[in-house]
């Protein structure tokens, strides 16, 4: 019986822009236009502008392009200054299963892979599936989350999967930078809870950043520790504590992880998007904020042990900190009828009608969210009016849910809100296009080019 890893390794290698249904090759377009614009609304940001800052001090033979600036750097310093980026606003993928995850990060190690290796749009969509599948099918596999394991962790190797097969690698080698990235690369769940530092946009940017290299030096010959998953010091014993078996990969009349990616309406933790929708409707049944006695959030206990587990989440002092905060992202929703970027600032996280309206939330488990986890992000919302009313609101699949998708036109919106303060309405438009026609492009460097912003 093969390894786990050599089963990676094989799929990696053997998937064909062939064996894609024509919808996989358009939900990889759709991803690329809406993780490109995450990184224009990350661009400006205190993590960007230091990943940026010590990206740009380095020199390269082989050098990669960072997005919105258009300067260059090292492959691997790419990768991860461009998923910084990327990840910044919490506003790319979530992928819900026995783990989750954003499984979009691995973009970054793609786009860095892809241009030193002059591939085509062809082949880093298929690279891109490879990645996405790798995620999704240990997700659907391995709780991570319980065990204190960031979900990066398995980022990692699904970007040195996609990353290795554009560079070239062969499945001997292939198998190789899976046991040194697997090996060298365990990233804490810390990073996610309690207070939230600027690292949370560094975790997945930083596996990037060891995925890039772990293809480098294998593809130079460099063996890793196998077996790196069953060994006795492998990462079932050690790390899971258990073995699993990655679920079936796509293909073969099998569906792509890839279709079951859900997209953010909101610029926050993907367990709040069902959250956030409902406080907007419910809103409507409010004349004053003033009438709330009482907010009652009865969602899944794992977005509850995620997004309201400390009393930072009730007072957030940190922007981090307060995009992965129910009852913040809830009492802005009502409050303002949106929650956008701005939103996070100081401002209001400082603002003593936020906090007091903070104070009347309620985040209680509910035993049918939890039953029916892996079909939704299910939320039953209610306002206890200072009358005695009750006002409830219930959201199953918010806005952007693979069972409730956002159209081609809003994740386009999308992207242009994001990328139009730093380019001319015709750039916009440009770039969409070339997104929109990634199978038919041959300059993976001119397409990351574009997005170079104007002085």
């Amino acid at each position: 019986m093969r390894t786990v890893a050599e089963r990676i390794a094989a799929f990696s290698s053997e998937l064909r822009y062939e064996d894609l249904p024509a919808e996989v090759i358009h939900q990889v377009k759709r991803s690329m236009v809406d993780t490109v614009g995450c990184a224009f609304g990350g661009y400006d940001s205190e993590p960007g502008r230091i990943a940026r800052a010590m990206a740009t001090d380095i020199t390269s033979r082989q050098p990669a392009t960072l997005l919105c600036s258009g300067d260059r750097t090292s492959a691997d310093l790419a990768a991860f200054a461009n998923d910084v980026m990327i990840r910044y606003l919490d506003w790319n993928d979530g992928y819900i299963s026995t783990g989750s995850g954003h499984p979009s990060d691995s973009i970054s190690a793609l786009l860095a892979a892809a241009e030193i290796s002059r591939a085509t749009g062809r082949e880093l969509i298929t690279a891109t599936v490879v990645s996405f599948e790798v995620f999704c099918r240990i997700m659907d596999s391995w709780a991570n989350k319980p065990l204190g394991v960031d979900h990066a962790t398995v980022g990692g190797i699904a970007s040195v999967a996609g990353a290795g097969r554009l560079m070239g690698l062969s499945q001997a080698q292939l198998l190789e930078a899976i046991n040194i990235n697997v090996a060298s690369n365990v990233a804490l769940n810390q990073t996610r809870v309690g207070h939230i530092s600027n690292w949370k946009a560094c975790g997945y940017a930083n596996s990037n950043r060891n995925a890039l290299f772990a293809a480098e030096i294998a593809k130079r010959g460099m063996s890793g520790p196998s077996p790196v998953f069953e060994g006795s010091a492998g990462f079932f014993k050690v790390i899971s504590r258990e073995p699993f078996e990655p679920a079936p990969f796509g293909g073969r009349d099998r569906p792509f992880g890839i279709m079951e990616c859900s997209t953010k309406q909101f610029p926050l933790g993907q367990y709040a998007q069902t959250v956030v929708q409902a406080a907007i409707e419910a809103r409507r049944h409010l004349r004053d904020i003033n009438e709330i006695a009482e907010i009652r959030i009865h969602t899944v206990p794992a977005g509850i042990k995620l997004m309201a587990d400390s009393a930072d989440k009730w007072r957030p002092r940190s922007r981090e900190t307060a995009d992965h905060s129910i009852p913040y992202c809830a009492c802005i929703a009502l409050c303002f009828g949106a929650v956008e970027p701005h939103h996070f600032e100081e401002r209001f996280r400082e603002d003593p009608r936020i906090i007091e309206l903070i104070n009347r939330v309620k985040c209680l488990p509910s035993d049918e969210a939890l039953q029916r986890e892996l079909e939704m992000n299910l939320c039953d919302f209610e306002l206890v009016l200072t009358s005695g009313d009750v006002r409830s609101v219930r959201v199953e699949y918010h806005r952007g849910h693979w069972r409730n998708p956002m159209s081609d036109d809003e994740m386009a919106q999308k992207l242009t809100v994001q990328a139009r303060p730093l380019l001319k309405a015709a750039k916009v438009d440009a770039l969409l296009d070339s997104l929109w026609a990634l199978d038919e492009l041959n300059d993976i460097e001119a397409l990351i080019r574009m997005t170079k912003i104007e002085a």
